[in-house]
């Protein structure tokens, strides 16, 4: 019996060891964070298709109206021309999504079959997208990442919102897009 708990002790040591070790609650901010990449690389690689192949491209409102705007109430968000916020469930491909885009517009459909949404989907982790149609046709995907790993992207994305000091303010987003020194 004595041997049976000594054998029991040991175990619970080295499970509690490979827990500190692993840190699941970073691992899972990983994974979260590696699919906001992704679908911001995806919604990136969808809008090139989209300009392309349009007969005449818009990338919807690009104002304080644009669909970056997900709870008008909120005050925070990556632009200043647009205030937005969390839980957008809106991921229509068809322009009413919270990229007002008419993807589905082109010829052979959507090269996507719905708009992604954050997989933390909070006031603190979303996506948000803002755009300019003039002179040139140009955007800007914008979200939050919170893995240790990862959030050094955010300060080294060549964007505008790369002040980071608690990963979390009004600086700091990781962006990608089209627009020059993506500063829309």
């Amino acid at each position: 019996l004595v041997e049976l708990l000594i054998v029991i002790a040991i175990l619970a040591v080295l499970a509690a060891a490979v827990v500190v070790v692993l840190n699941p609650a970073e691992l899972l901010a990983q994974a979260r964070d590696s699919q906001r990449v992704s679908d911001l690389d995806t919604m990136k690689n969808a809008l090139a298709i989209y300009i392309s192949q349009a007969s005449s491209p818009s990338l919807g409102t690009c104002t304080a109206g644009g669909r970056c705007t997900f709870d008008p109430t909120a005050t925070h968000g990556p632009f200043a021309t647009a205030t937005c916020a969390a839980v957008s469930t809106t991921n229509t491909v068809a322009g009413a999504g919270w990229i007002n885009v008419d993807l589905s517009s082109i010829a052979g459909g959507s090269p996507i079959p719905y708009l992604p949404v954050d997989p933390s989907n909070t006031a603190t982790y979303f996506y948000a997208y803002m755009c300019a149609n003039s002179p040139t046709l140009t955007y800007e995907l914008d979200a939050r990442l919170e893995s240790q790993k990862q959030r050094s992207k955010m300060a080294s994305d060549g964007g505008n919102k790369n002040t980071c000091a608690t990963y979390i303010e009004d600086t700091c987003f990781y962006e990608i897009g089209t627009d020059p020194a993506l500063d829309l």
